[in-house]
């Protein structure tokens, strides 16, 4: 073989292995700070870690044994559902209702756009911090607009009340994160065609109908793929409940992630927080393998 041909070899053979070589960095991230820590919680999870002390004893299934047993962590998961299930309806309502308004052509549009992003921009910490003065049962506006209803005559306690502590959670991750899903949707309704509007108009479609059969399959994809991500981050949102409320008035407010904290660093249980860490991520991949199964159920049943 002559130099030339050499040369041709060594191009191919770097033209094949160019691929592996441009994701060897990412793989090695991910198995250093993602698959490395999720092994170790797992070895923690079947140890008992005494407190103030590296050493560990293998204790097996124990650990997940009183874990299936205790009512606080099924309290935890119900509360992580609900909040969830809930950020991600609210949230996706407004962003659809955004959506289309700043779809729409008016003056001033694109201002109005870029301002939809303000609440999105801001870090978590300042926003827990205006919304827990705001939500200030003396003086905030909270309660003073409250005090508008008729039925209302006290300021509520938004972040004390068991029975208002997660929906008032609720809708502040709601106004956090709902631009970013409404900016998405945006992009998808621009993609819808004019001509299916204008047919649906001809044929005597009103403004929910059009919205039922033309928009609403239109963005459908996205919408499924946006309740995926609304589900991923409120699930392990930690910073807006800890700032506002932490595992809240009899623990209406205690996620997951509030209950994997307080078990590692105020009880000092680092193998039963590993435990309901490793739980956690199963019952998150289980939603997410759900969502993935209903949108391609969703996909096959257009196409037919």
């Amino acid at each position: 073989m002559g130099s030339a041909g050499l040369l041709q070899f060594i191009a191919r053979l770097s033209r094949r292995r160019l691929p592996y070589l441009l994701a060897l960095p990412i793989l090695i991230y991910e198995g250093i700070f993602i698959l490395y820590p999720m092994l170790v919680g797992i070895q923690y999870s079947l140890s008992n870690i005494q407190a103030g002390s590296t050493a560990s004893n293998w204790v097996g299934f124990d650990n997940y044994h009183r874990m299936l047993t205790d009512n606080t962590f099924w309290q935890a998961v119900k509360v992580t559902v609900e909040y969830s299930l809930a950020v991600i309806v609210v949230a996706l309502s407004v962003a659809v209702g955004t959506a289309m308004l700043m779809n729409q052509a008016f003056r001033g549009r694109g201002i109005f756009r870029a301002l939809l992003t303000t609440p999105w921009a801001f870090p978590d910490i300042p926003t827990t911090i205006v919304f827990v003065w705001m939500a200030s049962p003396i003086y905030g506006v909270l309660g003073k607009m409250a005090r508008w209803l008729p039925w209302v005559h006290n300021n509520p306690k938004w972040l004390l009340d068991p029975h208002l502590a997660l929906a008032t959670i609720v809708l502040i991750s709601v106004w956090k994160g709902f631009p970013f899903y409404s900016l998405v949707i945006l992009a998808a309704l621009q993609g819808v065609p004019q001509e299916l509007y204008e047919a649906a108009t001809v044929d005597g479609a009103n403004a929910p109908t059009r919205f039922r059969y033309v928009t609403l399959p239109a963005i459908k994809p996205t919408l499924m793929l946006l309740a995926l991500l609304a589900f991923i981050f409120s699930y392990q949102q930690y910073t807006l409940i800890w700032q506002t409320t932490g595992p809240g008035p009899l623990q209406t407010t205690q996620t997951l992630s509030i209950l994997i904290y307080n078990e590692a660093f105020q009880f000092y249980d680092t193998s039963y927080a590993a435990t309901i860490g490793v739980a956690g991520f199963v019952l998150s991949v289980i939603a997410a393998l759900m969502f993935v199964f209903l949108e391609r159920q969703a996909r096959a049943a257009e196409e037919r």
